[in-house]
């Protein structure tokens, strides 16, 4: 028997593996597999199973096979086959997504390097700039290194060469070690009586003379009735050692066995379950979508319903009936940030059949929940983009909670899906209705919902009769003219704030910018203090005094003289959270002020506190990025302030002006979700601009108008497919010959296709790399499946990687970007 095995790596073909006999009842499609791969060990997925192969040369066996069972199923593997196909990567990249991240076994090849040797060569290299000089510089310094460390630190990957060279020379060794899994299935000791209770009373007398420690062992464990214990807890309950156990189990008085437990996550913010009544209309679109479950009947339904008008419920309701149908459910949230509460709101209604993954868990806590959706334990799984592909069987519901938001596309690894169209292609595969749920749909969506793709469902009113806020647009700069600014805040503001605080009311302020001071700028010179690694500047974070790039994550001390011309007139322009929240507590040293941002939840757990306190009363100003614009819930905050409005609106992306309607309506929304009104200050430069006048009207259907007759004018998105593809490299030379070279190949091919000339992209310089983009359109008058583009792209790649003396410059390829930055 031969196994067709796919890798996690850009080939495009899969490779035969001989199955032994004892592997031979384990290999199945889809269970991973440890083989040989060249001179590395790695780990595969199983895509095929056949008796025999048309292969003539010799064919290297399967190694060990990793699962049980298969973590997907044919009906799964075409989901993931499409997947590779659209978004233009491998079958392995996309089925590196059906696992959690720290399972493969592989092979890690590491250089064991003579100081000395290396030493005495790096002194006879002329050009101390050359990768060679720069090898042998850190191999003198270092005995042993990874050559992936190695390759980090000169930023080159084509060493083997040099290495090859110097291993002849006895430079160095180079050896080649299997790495296991970094995560395994967590097994503790357990303890329990091995005899009966009369029994171990008898023993008592005759080991109390000799043992007090073994008896109070014993008397602990008569108290649990014949449970077992874990041995840690029964250790320290006690305060004995593990001698006194192992004495008692040599007398054959205990059992000491391992046993597997779950680590499970618990989310640290909690809500008390309130007893909701349904609206007409909210029941209304639960039972028409409830008929699509049980009859197994794809549909797409986007869900539009205003800021508080109870969407959540909506989706509990959904969920609950595909439970009780049998079926499990998954439910997509855009951010992390977004799980403590929804997660809270489900658990309270289901209960045990709900389980989260995203990547504030640990590597532990993520495969048992994983494991716990493969026995099918869990019904119900939460979680950001990645949940998308959590194993489970027989789907009855997929819901996309704030389905506009672009935290759903995948900008780090290939291949870069977008979770809410790969939502509803499993949707369409698994025959169940899928749920997009927005305040502030995307115009794609509202485009499909409008032209009868998708089905159209409305919630046009907040619950328990909440009115929606009033907004008011402060123009800062005519507020700076009447001297009426203090730092960061209007007056305006700062008593609106003063106001809610006496009434004991919560408050909510936005700033979409992290740090405290987003550029230090010379007087004198004029220079921006810029990163080292990245064509942006340095922000300084005043917690710990640094500057820091948000790129990259580099950081430098906060100079105190102008590195450029040493000029003593630095000024620190722009305000971020950390300005904000110094300023506030200025303002009010007596008022409890929390911020939540990446930087201040950056531990397991914090969220969920923050919110704690702010949901008792105990925090009473919320000061956050884009964090607290989604999907907060607390019915006592009655004001949000807005410090710039501007912070995505100039941006240089077709999406800016879509963006910021979305985030100050969001964050407009978590205003007066109760029976007292809320009120909404947002400060701006241009008050008068388009957008900010359908944020004041609340005006969607306004906005989309506007906007869908620009895109359409513009081709863009809805009416345009759009390809992003990108070079980047250390040398700018080879980032740019790159980009030439595929475009030169795609022109060939055009196929009614508009493509844009190569050009730097709008962030020249990202973690040393310098970066290239090619923009593609393909209008979908005449692509409606974007086959015409897929399959250009993916012969122009082809033939750069056969062509182009550039092709060991990988280049990316970004189907439906959410932005062209």
């Amino acid at each position: 028997m031969f196994a067709q095995v796919v890798f996690p790596l850009p080939f495009r073909n899969s490779f035969t593996y001989s199955i032994s006999i004892e592997h031979l009842e384990f290999v199945k499609v889809g269970v991973r597999v440890v083989v040989p791969f060249g001179k590395r060990t790695l780990t595969g997925f199983v895509v095929g199973v056949s008796e025999t192969t048309d292969i003539e040369e010799k064919i290297k066996p399967i190694r060990d096979v990793l699962d049980d069972a298969p973590i997907f199923d044919k009906n799964s593997l075409k989901f993931y086959e499409w997947l590779s196909s659209y978004y233009i990567s491998s079958l392995g990249e996309a089925l590196r997504n059906s696992v959690p991240y720290g399972l493969e076994v592989e092979s890690k090849r590491k250089i064991v390097s003579d100081m000395d040797i290396c030493f005495e060569l790096y002194k006879k290299e002329r050009n101390k700039k050359s990768t060679r000089a720069k090898v042998l510089d850190i191999l003198s310094q270092k005995d042993v290194i990874k050559i992936s460390q190695l390759q980090k630190l000169v930023k080159k990957k084509s060493i083997h060469s040099i290495l090859k060279t110097l291993e002849k020379n006895g430079a160095i060794t180079l050896l080649t070690e299997i790495e296991d899994a970094k995560v395994h299935i967590k097994k503790v000791k357990y303890v329990k009586l091995s005899k009966s209770i009369d029994e171990i009373y008898e023993y008592l007398p005759e080991i109390e003379a000799r043992s007090p420690k073994q008896v109070v062992l014993l008397l602990e464990l008569l108290a649990t009735k014949g449970e077992p214990i874990q041995m840690s807890q029964l250790l320290k309950k006690t305060n004995t050692n593990p001698s006194s156990l192992k004495s008692l189990f040599k007398k054959d008085l205990i059992d000491i066995f391992e046993k597997e437990i779950e680590r499970r996550y618990i989310e640290t913010y909690e809500e008390i379950k309130e007893e909701l009544t349904l609206t007409g209309y909210q029941k209304e679109i639960v039972d028409n979508i409830s008929e699509k479950i049980s009859n197994k009947k794809f549909t797409t339904y986007l869900l539009h319903g205003i800021t508080g008008s109870g969407k959540t419920q909506v989706y509990i309701e959904l969920v609950n009936k595909a439970i009780e149908m049998g079926k499990s459910a998954i439910v997509l949230v855009p951010e992390i940030s977004l799980t403590p509460q929804i997660t809270s709101r489900f658990y309270n209604e289901l209960g045990d059949h709900v389980t989260v993954m995203h990547s504030r868990m640990s590597l532990g806590e993520r495969y048992d929940a994983w494991r716990g959706v493969i026995k099918g334990k869990y019904k119900v799984v939460i979680g950001p983009r990645s949940a998308l592909f959590a194993p489970l069987k027989d789907i009855g519901l997929i819901v996309v909670d704030e389905e506009h938001d672009s935290s759903y596309k995948q900008y780090e690894i290939i291949p870069k899906y977008n979770a809410r169209d790969a939502a509803i292609v499993k949707a369409q595969m698994s025959n169940c209705p899928v749920v997009l749920g927005s305040a502030t749909p995307s115009i794609e969506s509202m485009y499909n919902a409008l032209s009868g793709k998708y089905e159209l469902c409305e919630l046009k009113e907040r619950i328990d009769d909440a009115e929606l806020p009033q907004v008011y647009l402060v123009d800062v700069t005519i507020e700076q003219k009447k001297k009426k600014m203090d730092g960061a805040f209007s007056k305006i503001l700062l008593e609106k704030i003063s106001d809610r605080i006496r009434k004991e009311e919560s408050v909510i302020i936005l700033q979409n910018r992290r740090g405290f001071a987003t550029q230090i700028y010379c007087e004198d010179c004029g220079e921006i203090e810029m990163c080292d690694e990245c064509s942006v500047s340095m922000v300084h974070h005043i917690n710990r005094n640094i500057l820091q790039c948000h790129y990259c994550g580099s950081t430098k001390p906060v100079p105190k003289a102008c590195r450029h011309c040493g000029s003593l007139s630095l000024k620190f322009f722009g305000t971020g959270t950390q300005r904000v929240e110094d300023e506030l507590q200025y303002y009010f040293p007596d008022v409890k002020i929390e911020r939540v941002d990446s930087d201040s939840i950056n531990k397991k757990g914090i969220l969920g506190e923050i919110l704690n306190r702010f949901r008792r009363g105990e925090t009473n100003i919320l000061v956050g990025t884009q964090i607290v614009a989604k999907g907060l819930d607390f019915a006592n905050v009655t004001l949000v302030g807005v410090i710039s409005a501007e912070t995505t609106l100039w941006l240089p992306d077709f999406r800016a002006d879509e963006r910021t309607f979305q985030l100050l309506t969001q964050v407009s929304g978590r205003a007066g979700r109760s029976k007292i009104k809320g009120e909404v200050i947002i400060q701006t430069q241009n008050k008068n601009h388009f957008v900010l006048q359908k944020v004041l009207l609340n005006d969607y259907k306004g906005f989309y108008s506007n906007e869908i007759a620009l895109r359409e004018k513009n081709n863009y998105p809805p009416f345009t497919r759009l390809c992003l593809i990108e070079s980047k490299n250390e040398n700018e030379k080879n980032a740019r010959g790159a980009i030439i070279d595929f475009f030169n190949i795609l022109i060939k091919k055009k196929a009614g296709l508009i493509i844009h000339p190569p050009t730097p992209a709008l962030i020249a310089r990202i973690k040393g790399q310098y970066r290239f983009h090619l923009l593609v359109k393909s209008p979908k008058k005449t692509d409606p499946g974007g086959k015409l583009l897929r399959d250009a792209i993916t012969e122009s790649w082809i033939e750069y990687n056969q062509r182009s003396k550039f092709s060991d410059i990988r280049l990316t390829i970004d189907m439906d970007p959410q932005g062209i930055m």
